[in-house]
């Protein structure tokens, strides 16, 4: 077993990253703590924590991030003292974000589903492009989880946040041009250079690219708020209705990019269209306005619940009833984030996975 302390190894070519929809042994969380995340509002956010370990635990273990001991009563007092299928571990974050800035774990790829080795890649997180110096101290978590579990770490060989891709477990990764080709990310990388690396560390054969990512978005574009598989050969995408908005034409090239693409194993995609919220746009203690990056596209797939966002708008039906058609074996769990999309993120910004080994 491979200490926090030591090195990450590299193992070209041995592993995947399996699907979202595949079988968990846990998901993790980290525990909202700064207010300078949600200016004004900090007290509504812990309540949303709640009701996503709600909404998960009764078909996976989730295992939250916890700074110090008062963090723990605090966690344990959100969840009425009931701590039941939840695991606590002490790691100390700034922020929430720990899809982008936590490990992506793998599996060995000669391994059928739900055997053999897991490691975590660990990727270098910069905060976006160096756009939040004081949260680059997260980077330092996956290789804690990793002593935490006693698990080897998988050298990621470049900058990326965990939203930044979306994989089907067959090969096939969605990702953004305006996201990983970004120059505050790896500038000495090109197309090639970003594809050779997925290839190695996380079984990609096939990379799609979509272009730019919704208005509000601080990550230069996550695919997890555009376009997401929810099974083999299927993807949902955001659609802006309004021709006014300006999120219509990039969702509109992005939806045109899908349509013809193949994935890994040769299929063509069916495209299924996912509608955008109302514009959700938030007052600033300072008086300012923000227009938040609120989408449907940034749901979570757990065991047993599918975790939706929704945004206090009549989409929110809509969507939600979409998504349960697409994961008929699953519960479909409308969680209200109006407040925490604030942040510049959702739910799947602060969830990850760990596939069962």
């Amino acid at each position: 077993m491979t200490a926090a302390g030591q090195e990450p190894r590299e193992y070209p070519g041995r592993h995947r990253m399996p699907a979202e929809w595949e079988s968990h042994s846990s998901t993790w969380l980290a525990w909202p703590r700064d207010a300078e995340t949600w200016p004004g509002i900090l007290p509504r956010i812990p309540p949303v924590w709640a009701a996503f370990v709600g909404a998960l635990r009764e078909g996976e273990t989730v295992r939250v991030l916890s700074c110090d001991a008062a963090m723990d009563a605090e966690i344990s007092a959100s969840l009425g003292g009931d701590l039941t299928g939840v695991e606590l571990f002490r790691v100390a974050t700034q922020d929430v974000w720990i899809r982008d800035y936590g490990p992506t774990f793998v599996r060995e790829v000669a391994a059928p589903p739900g055997e053999g080795q897991l490691r975590l890649v660990d990727w270098g997180f910069n905060a976006w492009g160096h756009k939040y110096p004081s949260l680059t101290r997260d980077a330092q978590v996956p290789q804690q989880i990793a002593g935490l579990l006693g698990l080897e770490r998988v050298a990621g060989g470049m900058v990326l946040e965990g939203g930044s891709i979306d994989v089907d477990g067959e090969g096939t990764l969605l990702t953004t041009e305006s996201c990983l080709l970004h120059p505050r990310r790896n500038p000495e990388l090109d197309r090639a250079a970003i594809e050779q690396r997925l290839a190695a560390r996380l079984g990609v054969r096939r990379v799609i690219w979509l272009g730019e990512g919704i208005a509000g978005d601080d990550t230069d574009g996550h695919v997890d708020d555009l376009t997401r598989f929810v099974a083999p050969g299927v993807v949902v995408t955001a659609c802006e209705r309004r021709e006014e908005d300006v999120n219509f034409r990039p969702l509109r090239e992005n939806r045109e990019r899908l349509r013809g693409e193949r994935d890994a194993v040769g299929r063509r995609l069916e495209v299924v269209e996912l509608p955008m919220p109302d514009p959700v746009v938030h007052r600033l203690p300072d008086g300012g306005r923000q227009r938040s990056p609120a989408s449907y596209a940034n749901f979570y797939v757990g065991n047993t619940a599918v975790l939706v966002p929704t945004y206090r708008c009549p989409a929110d039906d809509e969507a939600l009833g979409i998504l349960g058609e697409l994961f008929a074996g699953r519960r479909v769990v409308g969680i209200d984030c109006h407040d925490v999309v604030l942040g510049m993120g959702s739910i799947h910004c602060v969830t990850q996975q760990q596939p069962k080994a």
